[in-house]
């Protein structure tokens, strides 16, 4: 246990084995993890638990902590980890003076001890220990350095009869590091001046629009050089031909051909247009997809374990609060341009019903996932500036508009940010490597599945011409009001499965630039993919899910008829 932003989840691979998103920003752990440490005979299990600054918790994921601690208490040979940033040793103590109360026993690690001796801290781990009464331990989790000695100490934990007030426990803590830390005069570096300049308004800004352009400029440049150099060509070389020669053995009109090749279009596959499960299926989530999701991650990792996402959000603070939220309410957006999952699962770290509505929704309408962004440059990307620019600037006009209008009428509170800023680090290339091959790992178990099943229901509902009665139904409003084609129906049913694959499904439908952007937009705004309405209902539960999804469908639809008027 210990506050958000210590290096919890570090130490718990170190000690485990177990691969864990380890970030530099708080809140990152939303989920319990758990793992076991086998040291000599003995194996313990031990749970990774959310972080949070008091035991008197705001959050859904400081209540999911308090609730595992109280569970283990009443559980024998139980004890707590107690993880303490060396470099915030006041402010940590607050949460370990609670935990020395309660009937458990602890032992406490210090860690990000190498990061003292840079900010001028020196800590005497001994005479914390003697005053404590607990075992006191110096780590630095992402190296390893005093992980054995942790593990050799385990036995060493206590249960203590530690009597402090809560009256007077901010004293107490100001008398305990008088006694055991030092401060010494330490010049500025580059670094130190560079932090600076990062959380300054007039320079932090404008550093962070640099690094946000540099990243997607790094993000499509591996996206599109992996397509083009070594997906497209594997899939056209080694794929293709494998392909054609199933298709000569199968009968093209009949359904076993329609479900696995999918149409020829001029007598050979095109694996945007074909839909069949083992081209059009295969193609997107592994050539069309994979690299856009790889290079982001890989991005997102790099400003993750260095620090910069905490100073981002401060930054962002102001902006924030135009749509009721605070800075680091950010987050779930960002995380959403991966995977929309994990940033309908970060909604939690909000302390209010209100901030986790309007995230919620706002996420659902304006952030298109990776995947989807990918397939929407593949679409119109031909276009340049004239198409990618109305859809996106669409999607931020919308949701600062409606953000606005939820922080008006949505009710509740929106309390002030409040977070540490941590250093700035390079990043541990191993821990980076682990989270990105996690973070894959995870999206190709989410993809594939899904756009396997969309190809085989986009078949099933073209061979039954089930798509063909809905499209007559919803003709009126698709045709009069969006002004597009009645087929593309059939990409707004599969948008609730796959939006990315729903994307594809524009591609043979020979539109025109208007009608492509118009498509492109109602797709983003109109409703989550099954798996991101899933865990929204989780969060949010079915009476405001409801209302967020009526929000969706009456904005993405209006919207689009604005957009069919004006363009």
């Amino acid at each position: 246990m210990g506050n958000p932003n210590v290096g919890k989840s570090s130490i718990f691979s170190r000690i485990t084995g177990v691969s864990v998103v380890a970030s530099n920003y708080p809140g990152t752990t939303v989920e319990f993890t758990e793992g076991n440490l086998s040291y000599g005979d003995k194996k313990m299990k031990v749970l990774d638990v959310p972080g949070l600054y008091s035991l008197d918790p705001e959050t859904p994921a400081g209540e999911v902590a308090t609730e595992m601690l109280d569970a283990a208490e009443n559980k024998e040979d139980s004890i707590v980890v107690n993880i303490i940033d060396s470099t915030n040793l006041e402010r940590n103590l607050n949460l370990t003076l609670q935990l020395l109360r309660r009937d458990i026993p602890v032992i406490i690690l210090l860690n990000f001890w190498d990061e003292t001796q840079h900010v001028g801290i020196s800590i005497d781990a001994q005479k914390l220990e003697d005053i404590l009464g607990v075992p006191v331990i110096p780590v630095v989790g992402i190296t390893g350095e005093g992980i054995k000695t942790f593990v050799d100490r385990i036995d060493e934990a206590k249960n203590i009869d530690f009597k402090v007030q809560p009256v007077n426990s901010w004293n107490y803590i100001g008398n305990v590091v008088q006694q055991v830390q030092k401060l010494f005069h330490k010049h500025h570096t580059i670094r130190d001046r560079f932090e600076e300049l990062t959380i300054n308004h007039w320079t932090g800004l404008p550093i962070a629009a640099l690094i946000l352009m540099a990243s997607f400029f790094v993000i499509r440049t591996i996206g599109e050089s992996l397509i083009g150099f070594v997906l497209e060509p594997a899939f056209e070389i080694l794929w293709k031909p494998l392909m054609m020669k199933l298709s000569g053995l199968l009968n093209p009109s009949s359904f076993l051909h329609t479900v696995l090749i999918g149409k020829l279009i001029d007598g050979s596959i095109d694996f945007e247009q074909s839909f069949g499960l083992l081209t059009t299926g295969f193609y997107v989530p592994f050539s069309a997809v994979l690299p856009y999701v790889l290079s982001f991650y890989f991005v997102l990792s790099i400003l993750e374990d260095s620090g910069y996402l905490t100073r981002l959000g401060v930054l962002l603070d102001r902006f924030m609060h135009v749509i009721g939220l605070h800075g680091m309410s950010f987050l779930p957006f960002l995380l959403g341009l991966g995977c929309n999952v994990p940033g309908a699962m970060s909604t939690r770290l909000l302390a209010t019903r209100k901030e986790r509505f309007i995230a919620a929704t706002l996420m659902g309408i304006v952030t298109p996932c990776m995947a989807q962004i990918a397939m929407v440059i593949g679409l119109v990307g031909q276009y340049g500036i004239r198409s990618m620019g109305p859809i996106f600037l669409t999607l931020l006009i919308v949701g600062l508009i409606l953000g606005f209008i939820m922080k008006k009428t949505v009710k509740g509170e929106s309390p002030e940010i409040f977070t540490e800023i941590p250093r700035l680090r390079f990043p541990h290339l191993i821990t980076l490597f682990k989270k990105l091959w996690m973070r894959i790992k995870h999206f190709l178990k989410e993809a594939i599945p899904y756009v396997l099943l969309g190809v085989a229901i986009v078949n099933v509902l073209y061979s039954l011409h089930i798509i063909e009665f809905i499209g007559n139904l919803a003709q009126p409003i698709v045709t009069k009001i969006l002004g597009l084609p009645k087929e593309a129906v059939g990409a707004l049913i599969m948008g609730f499965l796959r939006k990315d694959l729903a994307v594809g499904m524009l591609a043979p439908l020979g539109m025109n630039l208007k009608q492509l952007i118009i498509a492109s937009v109602v797709l983003t705004m109109y409703f989550p993919c099954i798996a991101t309405f899933t865990i929204l209902v989780k969060e949010l539960g079915v009476k405001d899910m409801l209302k967020a999804a009526l929000i969706m469908v009456l904005t993405s639809f209006t919207v689009g008829g604005i957009l069919n008027l004006i363009l």
